[in-house]
């Protein structure tokens, strides 16, 4: 993965690798979750809107935290 390796207007800043790692996971575990909510929301309506309800919330985390992460300067 080219991300992690040094070279090509990459940083190697562990926080900002960091960072990187939670906010991808984020997203797409949020998007995950409102999938399988809405699945299983047709067996059982309560735990379907908690998990689609759940999972928008971790992919407006995510979404806020590329914001975040488009303001921070790396240090070279």
């Amino acid at each position: 993965m080219g991300f992690y390796k040094p070279g090509a207007n990459h940083t190697t800043d562990p926080k900002m690798v960091r960072l990187h790692k939670i906010i991808w996971s984020l997203i797409f575990a949020g998007l995950l979750t409102v999938i399988l909510g809405i699945f299983v929301g047709k067996a059982d309506d309560a735990i379907g809107w908690i998990m689609v309800v759940a999972g928008g919330v971790m992919t407006a985390i995510g979404a806020v935290l590329i914001y975040v992460r488009s303001t921070m300067t790396s240090e070279p």
